[in-house]
């Protein structure tokens, strides 16, 4: 029986090279059962460059595999692999598996070894999930047995379990169309090729939107465009991404079509023109150096990037190209899309949009790629058909039985990816079994799960440490797992008391797209804040990226800044921002310390620190503050009137236009934030220079500038004088 079901496999290998498909394997059992196994499976159809994921070096002895630490798996995009063994039995990476599926070359296989007992309960992986004091051996399994449940129900997917018979897929091969002929000799798919030519004939204004599923050899593309633009001119080619692994095809591809070229330090150099990787974080920084006439840049995952990045990218390069992975293992696509393209057609309305769907590593209808992308939820999309609707309902959902409902699952799950770049495989397993986490709707019906979605928000309890803990966090001495906010906020925030007592951390929230700008999102905050209240908690807080308009929403939420992080996400590019709003009693008292913690360390940070800060989210921090430096209003307005009418200079006259102007911030609420007021927190706060505001407003010289000063000073006396 056993050669029998050997034979089966080769002869289902066979089919899947002729078909240029790749196959899943999944055996279960006893560990040393199932790896014997597959020691088997592998030596009989004598596959080759094997990557073995998850089991240590010294248990692989019969197959020449290369031993793989799940959390090294991002090391290997880019790469090609005749099969990858995914051992979970020491557990299981969902990341991980998802970068790791794109490396199997067609015809080969991903073996997935597991328990026999798999999703009974958790694995060791969820160490990851155990926030202090939680171990990871209680917490529930139910996103590992949706894995279960869906590949036993996977016709496609090749099963073979202890005791039981080999089970093949049962739907045979599909026929698979003869490709379309290429005329680009470098270019592997029509798709393919037409992106080269757009990427090398780039316009001025004109920038290009490439999106693609994994495997369309995007990256690919952006590469062989790259090397055509050396070739015609350019000197300079401008590259970035979440990190330089997530481009190295595109390197590949520079090398190969250019060999008398080099890659140093990050950067492709051919005969004295270059293809340069820059991180994101320095890219902010350097925009404006950067940018400008003859520039090129080029974008890779761009949904993994910051909304911010994206926008100043647009702004400063005449040249640019967006691509990005539309069901990527990290970062959404159509999240992406929905998000930015609207701010494409307002500045650069002639933009262009391309789509590669030609898979070019494998055949169309791939059943490797089909069967991942339903476990790893990778193409969940948010329920389509909304009507505009003011009555909703709010529901505190059961994980239960969501996670035994696929299809509202899948629903919830793309809605969350739709609004937020990043989110990862990863995120689903936290959605289903992270401790202390809550799920809230908004639906347009009164029973859960029966109407429409219109609005989720995924939030986790933190703090309730005990005083000496709380002490040994605000000394630096111990960081538990998790607890992010409470435990940040003692730590740098210098308010002990905030890991003492318990918040409730938004981690995720989003409306439908057809259901924003509705007052839907506000009103879910609203019945977070009444459900967290009921359950005792002293604050509700939310830790997001510094963006003005994402600020705006939270302070009309109710929440205050209450953190500024001092350094830059290197992924995002944006600085971190806690806020937070007081529940109780408890909470006010709280909420005044961290209040008071923030006034006194926001002036010097915003002249050190913080110099460098988008002055855009200075005056939106401002916003929700107390006044910063105090004076006497009456000092305050004669000191101004002298400034407006020329008989002050800045210097003395600095303490009453920092009042002025924050007095503008502060009653200006729900209003959007000037631009000349976003320049004055530059100049006030932030230190920043007169000729830094004479290039920023468009001004020749110093005496300009102090005229563009002293006019601002008399708009805001005016705005201020009673009517």
């Amino acid at each position: 029986m056993f050669d029998d079901d050997m034979n089966a496999l080769r002869q289902w290998r066979q089919t899947l090279e002729s078909t240029r498909h790749r196959g899943l394997l999944w055996l279960a059992g006893p560990a040393e059962m199932v790896r014997a196994r597959a020691d088997a499976v592998l030596g009989m159809l004598a596959l080759s460059e094997i990557l073995w994921v998850g089991r240590p070096a010294s248990a692989i002895v019969d197959t020449p595999a290369e031993p793989l630490m799940m959390k090294k798996a991002r090391t290997r995009l880019g790469t090609e692999q005749g099969a990858v063994v995914f051992d979970a039995f020491d557990g299981f990476a969902p990341d991980a598996l998802g970068a790791l599926a794109g490396t199997v070359r067609a015809g080969g296989l991903l073996i997935l070894l597991t328990p026999g007992d798999w999703g009974e309960a958790p694995d060791p992986d969820y160490a990851r999930l155990a926030d202090h004091p939680a171990d990871w051996s209680t917490l529930s399994s139910r996103y590992l047995a949706r894995l279960a449940r869906l590949l036993e129900e996977d016709v496609q997917v090749a099963r073979w379990a202890e005791g039981q018979p080999l089970v093949l897929p049962s739907n045979g091969a599909e026929a698979v169309a003869a490709p379309a002929p290429v005329e680009d000799g470098d270019c592997l798919s029509a798709d393919q090729a037409r992106a080269v030519v757009a990427i090398s004939r780039l316009r001025r204004r004109r920038p290009l939107v490439l999106t693609a599923d994994r495997g369309r050899g995007k990256s690919a593309a952006l590469g062989i465009g790259a090397a055509r633009r050396l070739m015609q001119g350019d000197k300079q080619i401008l590259i970035t991404a979440p990190r330089f692994d997530s481009v190295a095809p595109v390197f590949e591809r520079l090398a190969a079509l250019l060999p008398e070229g080099a890659l140093q330090d990050q950067r492709f150099v051919w005969q004295g023109r270059e293809v340069c990787f820059v991180a994101p974080d320095r890219l902010v920084e350097n925009l404006e150096q950067w940018g400008g006439d003859g520039s090129v840049l080029l974008i890779d995952e761009a949904a993994a990037l910051p909304a911010s990045l994206l926008h100043g990218a647009l702004r400063h390069f005449p040249r640019v190209v967006f691509a990005t992975t539309v069901h990527g293992y990290e970062g959404s696509g159509r999240g992406f899309a929905l998000r930015f393209r609207t701010r494409l057609g307002q500045h650069t309305p002639q933009w262009k949009a391309l789509t590669l769907a030609t898979p070019v590593r494998w055949a169309a209808a791939d059943p490797l790629e089909r069967s991942v992308t339903r476990l790893l939820a990778l193409a969940a999309e948010a329920p389509a058909n909304h009507d505009a609707d003011t009555t909703f309902y709010h529901h505190r959902l059961d994980r239960d039985a969501l996670a035994l409902d696929e299809t509202r699952l899948e629903a919830l799950f793309g809605l969350l990816v739709q609004a937020h770049y990043r989110t990862s495989p990863a995120d689903l397993r936290t959605l289903l079994d992270g401790p202390n986490i809550g799920i809230e709707t908004l639906e347009s019906d009164p029973v859960a799960g029966q109407g429409r979605l219109l609005a989720v928000a995924v939030a986790v309890d933190e703090g309730g440490f005990d005083e000496t803990l709380a002490e040994q966090i605000a000394r630096g001495e111990r960081r538990p797992r998790g607890h992010l906010m409470a435990q940040s906020l003692a730590l740098h925030g210098g308010v002990v008391e905030a890991a003492t007592h318990r918040l409730r951390r938004i981690m995720r929230l989003a409306v439908h797209p057809q259901c924003q700008r509705q007052g839907l999102g506000q009103a879910l905050v609203k019945r977070l804040a009444d459900s967290a209240r009921k359950d005792g908690m002293a604050l509700l807080g939310a830790s997001l990226g510094a963006e003005p308009g994402l600020m705006a929403f939270w302070q009309h939420c109710g929440l205050s800044s209450v953190r500024l992080g001092l350094h830059p996400e290197t992924s995002t590019g944006e600085h971190p921002v806690m806020m937070s709003r007081a529940l109780n009693e408890r909470g006010e008292v709280l909420q005044h310390q961290l209040r008071v913690a923030m006034r006194a360390q926001l002036p010097g940070l915003l002249a050190f620190e913080l110099a460098m800060l988008s002055p855009a989210v200075v005056a939106q921090t401002l916003r929700d503050q107390e006044v910063i430096s105090p004076v006497a209003p009456e000092a305050a307005r004669e000191q101004l009137e002298r400034l407006a009418l020329g008989q002050a200079p800045l210097v003395p006259s600095r303490p009453a236009l920092v009042w002025y102007v924050h007095q503008a911030l502060c009653n200006r609420e729900g209003s959007a934030i000037s631009s000349e007021l976003v320049t004055l927190c530059g100049l006030l706060w932030q230190g920043r220079s007169m000729t830094w505001l004479a290039q920023r407003e468009g001004l020749t010289g110093s005496a300009q500038a102090m005229d563009w000063v002293r006019r601002q000073a008399r708009a805001l006396l005016e705005a201020s004088s009673p009517r």
